[in-house]
């Protein structure tokens, strides 16, 4: 090569980046019926183990009852009557329907979170799976909580207005759909610590903010546990304290959050 000669740098390709493929509008439909499918295909045998202990289901949602009925030293035993032929049936079908949904809901979730997943990002989907377990947690914490401390006291104020011209009758009809509705309301008000962690990790929210923001939803709560209770003093405090302690348990989540995410200083 002459002095002349100019050497020219051969040109350097930019690294390949290796992307998900993106799925169509009806590929995700597609992929959406899939998950819908196998959720049934493990909800039908989890119904059917519901419907064996059908009977155990039932049972057990009647127990809290037996404690108030012999403090209150009601005539009789703490049983349920129907009036309509199919009540009994009825309600064998959904306590067995809402036994196989959480005896299924971790392949539920599963196939939920099979579907959301390539959405996500990295960080994202490192959270999504702690967040699940905790929500699981927390729900069967509250409805656990409602079962052993609240419902046996519930019962008692509320069958205690009985006297001796006005006596306690209690139909399937009405227990057990009041009974189902209140696990699931304790259940749902646990879930709060929860929600304002995954708010204030999403960066939606600061700590700060939700400790401003608790005069308020002290307020908030009262209204809460009034309308998913059936009114009387005790429920309703029961409802009440979980869920102002546990938004303080949020909060304090809130700010671990912050600490740990907190950049250091150069």
């Amino acid at each position: 090569m002459t002095s002349n000669e100019i050497q020219i740098p051969e040109p350097q390709l930019p690294p390949v980046v290796e992307e998900d493929p993106q799925m169509t509008f009806f590929q995700h439909l597609g992929d959406l019926r899939s998950r819908l499918l196998r959720s049934i295909a493990g909800l039908i045998p989890a119904v059917a183990i519901g419907w064996v202990f059908k009977k155990e289901i039932k049972d057990f949602l009647v127990a809290p009852l037996q404690p108030a009925w012999e403090k209150l030293e009601l005539p009789g035993q703490a049983v349920l009557r129907f009036s309509g032929p199919a009540d009994a049936f009825m309600m064998y079908m959904k306590n067995s329907l809402i036994a196989g949904v959480l005896l299924a809901s971790p392949w539920i979730f599963w196939q939920l979170w099979m579907f959301i997943a390539p959405g996500l990002y990295k960080k994202e989907k490192a959270l999504a799976i702690p967040f699940i377990v905790a929500s699981t947690l927390c729900f069967v914490g509250g409805a656990v909580f409602g079962y052993k401390l609240v419902f046996p006291e519930a019962f008692t104020v509320l069958l205690g207005f009985s006297d001796e011209t006005l006596v306690a009758t209690l139909f399937v009809k009405d227990y057990m759909p009041f009974f189902r509705r209140m696990l699931l309301a304790f259940g749902i008000v646990f879930e709060v610590p929860v929600i304002v962690t995954f708010l204030a990790g999403a960066g939606i929210v600061t700590w700060q903010q939700l400790l401003k923001f608790s005069r308020w939803w002290i307020v908030c709560a009262s209204f809460i546990s009034m309308l998913l209770t059936p009114q009387d003093v005790y429920t309703m405090v029961m409802m009440l304290i979980p869920l102002v302690l546990l938004y303080f348990v949020g909060v304090g989540c809130a700010y671990l959050i912050s600490v740990f995410q907190k950049k250091p200083s150069p």
